[in-house]
C-alpha cells in the first residue's frame, strides 16, 4: 500500500509562528492557496480512499485537494502540546531551548501535553487498520507531527532527523509488502510551487 501523506496548508497560527497542537485553527489565505495548488497532483495520483484529521485546517485542506468522502478521525489529530498551545515558537526557543529541542526530537513532553510514544501509537493504529483493509493509494490528510510519527514507525526515521513537514506538501511512501520488499520513502515535502526546507512547526 502506498501512503500519500498531505500536511494541511498554512494555518493562521503557522503564519504567526505559534504552536497549535490540537487547537482548532483555520487555514490562512495563503494556506488555502497552497492547498488549491496541490489539488491537480492529488487528482493525478487517484487515491483509492482518504482519511483525515477532524480539525478545521485539515478538513478544509482535504476539501481543497479534492479528497473524496474522507473518513474523519480524531486519532489523526496533531500531538497535544499542553501548556505550550498558542505560545510563540521563538519565545519557547528563547526561554526553554533544551525543552523545545527535546520536544522536536520526541524525547520531551510539554507540561500538560501528550508524550511522543502515546501520540505515535494513536496515529499509527489508524494506519495499521487501513493496511489490514487493503487499498493501492491511501490519502492521509493530517498534520506535520503525524507524518513524522508515521515515518518513524514504518521507516525507522527518528523525529530529530526529520525536518519540519511543509504546509500543503506531499510525502509518499510504500509500506512493506508480503513479498519481502521493505517500506520505502518515495517522496518528501513535495510542493508544486517551490522546494520547502524551512517549514514552520
Amino acid at each position: 500500500m502506498r501512503l500519500l501523506l498531505v500536511r494541511h496548508g498554512q494555518s493562521e497560527w503557522n503564519a504567526s509562528h505559534r504552536l497549535q497542537g490540537q487547537a482548532d485553527i483555520g487555514l490562512s489565505e495563503q494556506g488555502q492557496i497552497q492547498a488549491d495548488m496541490l489539488r491537480p497532483v492529488i487528482e493525478m495520483l487517484k487515491p483509492s480512499r482518504a482519511i483525515s484529521s477532524d480539525l478545521e485546517r485539515v478538513r478544509d485542506t482535504a476539501t481543497r485537494i479534492g479528497a473524496e468522502a474522507p473518513r474523519f478521525t480524531d486519532r489523526l489529530r496533531e500531538i497535544d502540546v499542553g501548556d505550550w498551545t498558542g505560545r510563540s515558537i521563538p519565545d519557547i526557543q528563547a526561554r526553554e531551548p533544551d525543552a523545545y529541542l527535546g520536544w522536536r526530537a520526541g524525547t520531551q513532553t510539554p507540561p500538560g501535553g501528550e508524550n511522543w510514544h502515546d501520540f505515535s501509537r494513536r496515529v499509527c493504529s489508524v494506519i495499521d487498520e487501513e493496511q489490514n483493509d487493503r487499498c493501492d493509494n491511501l490519502l492521509v490528510v493530517c498534520h506535520g507531527g503525524v507524518i513524522r510519527a508515521i515515518l518513524q514507525r514504518f521507516l525507522g526515521l527518528q523525529p530529530a532527523n526529520i525536518i519540519p513537514v511543509g504546509p500543503a506538501s506531499l510525502t509518499a511512501m510504500r509500506l512493506a509488502n508480503d513479498n519481502g520488499k521493505p517500506a520505502r520513502l518515495e517522496l518528501f515535502n513535495y510542493r508544486p510551487d517551490r522546494l520547502e526546507f524551512e517549514a514552520p512547526d
